[in-house]
């Protein structure tokens, strides 16, 4: 990643980029510090406009789909991928006596998130395009013969074989606020394998594993493995 360019944008705003790199964590240290948590919320809706309007351009598929199509791509296990090894994660500032913050943690969604609210108010759609062309989200939309809604697209693929299996998902973990909860669920399909998933409601998570789940399916029917361990800290 260019020491210029954070995810794709030269921002002239100096202290809007730094606001997105900030986590919440970094103000058990630094009291006065301003988080990224506004940034992250505009930056989720610019993130939706940009996948819908792609989606609207390039998809046949009905309303329904693009949905689901949608979620996959701007997930939050999509936007940790795209970053992965890209030196993001060395970029954000936490508190000090954190451990090592793991590419697939939450927390890195969240900045992405934040990184595209703060583009936006950058450089409006522009900058926030140049965002979501770095990130390459395009091809999260591309289920093939797993289109569809993630859970609903798991369960007719696993139970198309004989013995048909069915998919099992099981909460790992609850955490975060009462009004912000964070839901970490698993599934399992037998031979199929494992994913993890992340959500603010059981119903996300769940379609965020699956998700997650379906693309390992797909570069395993291309010959290629890929390991799924998605977690937060």
């Amino acid at each position: 990643m260019s020491q210029d360019a954070v995810l794709g944008h030269v921002f002239s705003n100096k202290a809007l980029l730094e606001e997105a790199l900030t986590t919440p964590s970094f103000k058990m240290t630094s009291p006065g510090a301003r988080d990224n948590q506004r940034l992250e919320f505009l930056g989720d809706a610019v993130l939706g406009l940009l996948a819908t309007d792609w989606l609207y351009a390039n998809s046949p598929s009905e309303e329904g789909d693009m949905s689901a199509r949608r979620q996959h791509m701007v997930s939050a296990s999509a936007l940790c991928a795209a970053v992965a090894g890209k030196g993001f994660v060395a970029m954000l500032k936490r508190n000090k006596g954190a451990g090592e913050l793991p590419e697939t943690a939450k927390t890195v969604a969240d900045a992405v998130e934040a990184v595209m609210g703060a583009a936006w108010l950058d450089g409006g759609m522009a900058a926030a395009k140049e965002v979501f062309d770095f990130l390459s989200l395009t091809d999260n939309a591309r289920f093939g013969e797993l289109d569809g809604n993630p859970k609903t697209a798991l369960q007719h693929y696993t139970q198309s074989v004989k013995p048909p299996i069915t998919p099992v998902y099981k909460v790992l973990k609850t955490s975060g606020t009462s009004d912000k909860p964070l839901f970490t669920i698993e599934v399992s399909a037998g031979s199929f394998g494992w994913a993890i998933g992340l959500g603010g409601s059981i119903k996300e998570a769940e379609s965020n594993a699956a998700a997650v789940l379906l693309e390992a399916i797909g570069q395993a029917k291309k010959g290629e493995r890929r390991e799924v361990n998605f977690t937060i800290p």
